[in-house]
């Protein structure tokens, strides 16, 4: 009972920090761009789950990797981070927050599609279902409802939500076939963004100076919604039912929507909720309990 008791702890503090980032990186992003703000998130992020793999004494394992681990690490920390967050920060500055976030929450889908090309899974009717209620779910979205007047708005920012979507589909089906420490990798998967941003954001931005509340966002997206967040996600899956706490974690996009209206001053539509509804009962629907849940960032 103890055990299931500190899980739902665990999967709750997740879903908390999971579900600012979209309002903290549309504040941000009043000022900064969005190579800017991942530059930063990448480096507070790396730093922090460097201190938690320090913590729990897991560094060495640094040790044991060849170098076609460090390989595989370099390639999914450029599709699961650098480009994931480049899209879905480049699609917070083009649109509204809670479409951005909602059209980036079809990622659940595209791992099914993914995992049907990639690694040849099977496909069924429920995932079928799932697909076509996650499509339904972004129209009614991106057309805020107007779903007979086929009238899309904000058509870029939502494009480069939709590719976030589609990138972190991407670096979770083929983490599937990987079976690395959690929060090593993770470290790892940071610090290729790190690097990449280091190197690009001269070139396609700057390197700013940020202000004291900036520098407190920055941190609250790297440290805590990023870093902190992903090591109580993976501590709710030590201690509960992965079936359980991915349900659970389902509340999430609800909870941004929250976060969204309070913080960012944005009304939250009928249709986005709808939307978000469809889209959440597609990816219950297709979730076979015997999976293991997908790690979120």
């Amino acid at each position: 009972m103890a055990e299931e008791k500190i899980s739902y702890l665990y999967v709750s503090l997740a879903a908390l920090l999971w579900a600012s980032t979209a309002s903290v990186g549309k504040i941000l992003l009043r000022d900064l761009d969005n190579f800017q703000v991942l530059f930063y998130t990448s480096i507070f992020a790396t730093m922090t789950l460097f201190i938690v793999a320090l913590f729990q004494k897991k560094l060495y394992i640094l040790k044991t990797y060849k170098i076609s681990d460090y390989w595989n690490f370099t390639w999914m920390g450029f599709i699961g981070v650098f480009l994931y967050y480049q899209f879905f920060f480049g699609g917070l500055m083009f649109a509204p927050a809670q479409e951005v976030n909602i059209v980036n929450y079809t990622w659940p889908i595209w791992v099914v599609i993914f995992a049907l090309i990639i690694l040849k899974e099977e496909f069924n009717l429920k995932k079928l279902l799932a697909l076509g209620l996650g499509f339904i779910g972004v129209y009614m979205v991106v057309t805020k409802g107007d779903i007979l007047g086929f009238t899309i708005t904000n058509t870029k920012g939502n494009i480069l939500a939709l590719l976030s979507g589609v990138a972190y589909g991407i670096f979770s089906a083929l983490g599937k076939k990987m079976n690395y420490d959690k929060v090593v990798s993770l470290m790892l998967y940071f610090a290729t963004s790190a690097i990449l941003m280091m190197l690009v954001t001269p070139i396609f931005s700057e390197i700013p100076s940020i202000s004291l509340n900036q520098l407190l966002g920055l941190l609250w997206l790297g440290a805590i919604a990023s870093g902190f967040a992903s090591v109580f996600w993976f501590l709710a899956l030590k201690h509960g039912e992965t079936a359980k706490m991915s349900n659970i974690i389902f509340l999430t996009p609800f909870l941004s929507l929250l976060y969204i209206h309070f913080l960012v001053g944005e009304q939250i539509l009928i249709s986005s909720v709808f939307g978000l509804i469809i889209i959440v009962a597609g990816i219950i629907i297709q979730s076979n309990n015997k999976n293991k849940a997908s790690t979120s960032i």
